[in-house]
């Protein structure tokens, strides 16, 4: 039986559970919700069925968000020592942690985005009609304003998984270290430097 000054498996398996939500539903919307509108024949349908889906996907996101960033502080606080001793550990930790704040910011800069596509393009088909390859790909007549929009949201959406995906490897290695070879290497880094 373990305790709680042991054992930290449920605030890890929350981090875990919330960065696994938050890097899956990136590359889900990525891969299928962006593209989904294609389908559609109507440029304003192509941006209304991605801006729905991803509103609708927004609380589930930024749930994962908030639950990898309280969880890590969380297991951050729980391994004071191994920051001090570990040799390599304080680095991966924040790293992690500055990772982990990047992503969150590229996820908000990505929804601002899709917000900002979303009111262009009701203003653009009430003016007229709009052409769109997909939510976020323009077509030869996408309005100047939406594409440079639509090219801000690609990067930063691109930008969110690969760093969700890092914030998840930097923490492998972090468990990895609980190891007892590990953490014996860690600690005759820190007292036999190179």
């Amino acid at each position: 039986m373990t305790t709680t000054t042991d054992n930290h498996f449920i605030a890890q398996s929350v981090h875990d559970l919330g960065t696994a939500l938050w890097f899956g539903g990136s590359v889900m919307g990525i891969a299928g919700v962006n593209k989904s509108g294609s389908d559609l024949t109507s440029g304003i349908d192509k941006v209304r069925v991605a801006s729905s889906a991803w509103s609708r996907f927004q609380p589930a996101q930024f749930g994962g968000i908030a639950a990898t960033l309280v969880t890590g502080l969380q297991l951050t606080r729980s391994n004071k020592q191994r920051l001090a001793l570990q040799k390599g550990y304080a680095t991966v930790g924040t790293l992690k942690a500055a990772l982990t704040v990047a992503g969150a910011g590229a996820t908000a800069y990505a929804a601002y985005s899709g917000a900002k596509i979303g009111q262009l393009a009701e203003q653009a088909a009430r003016d007229g009609s709009l052409e769109v390859k997909d939510a976020t790909l323009p077509s030869a007549g996408t309005p100047a304003e939406i594409k440079k929009w639509q090219a801000r949201q690609r990067v930063t959406q691109a930008a969110v998984p690969a760093l969700a995906g890092a914030v998840i490897v930097c923490n492998a290695w972090l468990v990895q270290s609980y190891r007892v070879g590990s953490t014996v290497k860690g600690l005759l880094g820190r007292l036999l430097p190179d």
